[in-house]
């Protein structure tokens, strides 16, 4: 990625896909060149969280709300240390912010950030491109890195696919570290970071929980160290193909039958310890309007989503596995994708989606009460 921080607000600027389709507009945030894999996001709110998510690593997220930055940037809501997306689009970005927890403009966030962006496009034909067309490498040049296409296209193919893409350690911590619980302690849980938001642990510190933030490298040894009540694998970003360690250690815990826990990326660990494929989705889930029934129930649920990959597992049957028997829990009512997984002989469940929900809907939060339910139960 190439950065240069002026006159970002003037700058021209082009998208390219790598079927060759091109959007021209002006630069947003910082000015240069990125590339990732262009997917959208349909939330009207919560910006700050989608752009801090570490499962965008590497995406160029586009937004198909027309108007985004009105509330501009606080230094409270944001689910890491830093914008993880690789590039951001967005139609009108809102020329002053206005919300009485702003700090800064979006504009001025991204730009400090050095995260390269584009204005000005039409994101509805971009989106419904992307629709028809599936998710695809995509890249953004600003200022001085614009070229004509065929050259800037020629790049754009050069850019790694999300295929066989390792990389919950490029996101996830270095070094353990503890959130205490909130109140009186009652558990303790350990949370294998494959991508994390800092709102999950938060989530579960809420229920008494001190949880133990582990890195995606820790070994089954140094997970049991901690002497947890349960385990939680979390979201993150990447291709579950190349996931052997995670899907290792979570056989491991398996084994031993501690309850368990897993969201997003870790319902994909969980169904590859079970012996099910994964495979990619044509364009994802991505957004705050996704409905899911929870099977167990027959409840719906508008949730939160993103992700590019998907279990493959039976929708019609329980399913033998050398854990037991095992489930699809939940389901998303657009498209009939896995959204969840438990097993029906050990304490184990998944889900696909963002229980934790911040900046919404926060109608799954009572999974994290599952959770604890699994864990009363183990200690009885």
């Amino acid at each position: 990625m190439t950065i240069s921080t002026r006159g970002a607000a003037k700058a021209p600027a082009v998208l390219v896909l790598e079927d060759g389709r091109a959007f021209r507009g002006r630069a947003y945030g910082a000015v240069g060149e990125t590339f990732g894999e262009a997917v959208f996001s349909t939330g009207m709110t919560g910006y700050q969280e989608t752009l801090t998510d570490p499962s965008y690593h590497r995406q160029v997220v586009v937004m198909t709300a027309p108007h985004v930055g009105n509330t501009g940037v606080n230094d409270e809501d944001p689910e890491s240390g830093r914008i993880w997306v690789s590039g951001y689009v967005v139609r009108d970005p809102a020329r002053v912010p206005s919300n009485w927890r702003s700090q800064r403009s979006l504009d001025e966030e991204l730009e400090r950030q050095g995260v390269v962006g584009i204005s000005g496009i039409d994101t509805r034909a971009l989106t419904r491109h992307l629709r028809e067309r599936g998710a695809m490498r995509v890249g953004i040049f600003s200022g001085d890195a614009v070229a004509d296409e065929a050259t800037l296209l020629a790049r754009v193919k050069e850019a790694p696919e999300m295929v066989g893409a390792d990389l919950s350690a490029e996101v996830a911590t270095k070094e353990t570290y503890v959130v205490p619980a909130i109140g009186t302690k009652k558990f303790t849980v350990a949370a294998i970071d494959l991508g994390i938001k800092g709102m999950t642990p938060h989530r579960m510190a809420e229920r008494g929980i001190e949880v133990h933030v582990l890195p995606a490298t820790a070994t089954l040894e140094e997970v049991y160290a901690v002497e947890p009540d349960g385990v939680f694998f979390s979201n993150g970003p990447g291709d579950p193909a190349t996931a052997d360690h995670p899907v290792s250690v979570m056989q491991g815990v398996l084994e031993r039958r501690t309850p368990l826990f897993g969201i997003c990326f870790g319902n994909q660990i969980l169904g590859r310890a079970l012996g099910f494929g994964t495979y990619k989705l044509k364009y994802g889930h991505r957004g705050i309007n996704q409905p899911v029934q929870d099977r167990t129930t027959g409840k719906v649920e508008v949730t939160t989503h993103n992700h590019g990959f998907a279990v493959d597992a039976p929708l019609d049957k329980v399913s033998d596995t050398k854990f037991g028997r095992a489930e699809v829990s939940h389901v998303c009512l657009n498209d009939q994708v896995v959204e969840g997984l438990q097993l029906l002989d050990r304490p184990a469940f998944s889900v696909q989606y963002h229980p934790e929900a911040a900046a919404g809907p926060h109608d799954a939060a009572y999974l994290f009460d599952r959770f604890v339910s699994l864990m009363e139960g183990q200690r009885a």
